[in-house]
């Protein structure tokens, strides 16, 4: 009897010793487990965050009320050529896309707010242009507009003002 509790015991100590152990190296192996995984995994994301600087911008909406990217890096003081296409497919009375690219100090909601009942200037409140850095024309599936402007450093808002779009058609503009 005696004898088998010290196997049960010897082999409860190995199992034991093999389970047991450092967090640290666990966590080594798991840190090189996922660094390889997404090393060789390309990644699916329908959005992007960032963008590397340039001043080649091209900007894609669709029916899902997205931009592609909600920062945008460019060069400060140098011209920007921007294109947007629309990608949805819904018509453009019910999901037109446009950018505007909005001065800084600008209230987005108020703007917000004016744009929406701009439909004869295509959301586009004519009093307020002087807040408006750049901006595309509204555009319908499978459309696109091409613009070209340059802006100081900083940090700009954009968004899209068809109604209802600019809580999650927005982004920033960055110019470095």
């Amino acid at each position: 009897m005696r004898k088998n509790a010290m196997y049960a015991v010897f082999a409860a100590s190995i199992f034991l010793a093999s389970c047991g152990g450092s967090n640290e190296n666990s966590e080594a192996q798991s840190s090189t487990a996922d660094t390889a995984s997404s090393a060789t995994l390309p990644e699916v994301s329908a959005e992007t965050t960032s963008s590397p600087v340039s001043n080649t911008v091209e900007l894609t909406a669709d029916d899902t009320m997205k931009y592609n990217t909600t920062e945008i890096r460019v060069k400060a003081g140098e011209q920007v050529t921007l294109t947007l296409k629309n990608i949805g497919k819904m018509p453009k009375a019910s999901m037109g896309h446009n950018f505007l690219l909005l001065g800084g100090g600008t209230d987005i909601e108020a703007f917000a707010m004016k744009a929406m009942v701009a439909k004869d200037t295509d959301y586009i409140p004519a009093d307020l242009k002087s807040s408006i850095m750049a901006n595309t024309k509204l555009l319908g599936p499978g459309e696109s507009d091409t613009i070209t402007f340059t802006v100081p450093a900083g940090t700009y808002e954009y968004i899209c003002s068809f109604p209802g779009h600019y809580a999650a058609m927005r982004g920033n503009l960055i110019a470095e």
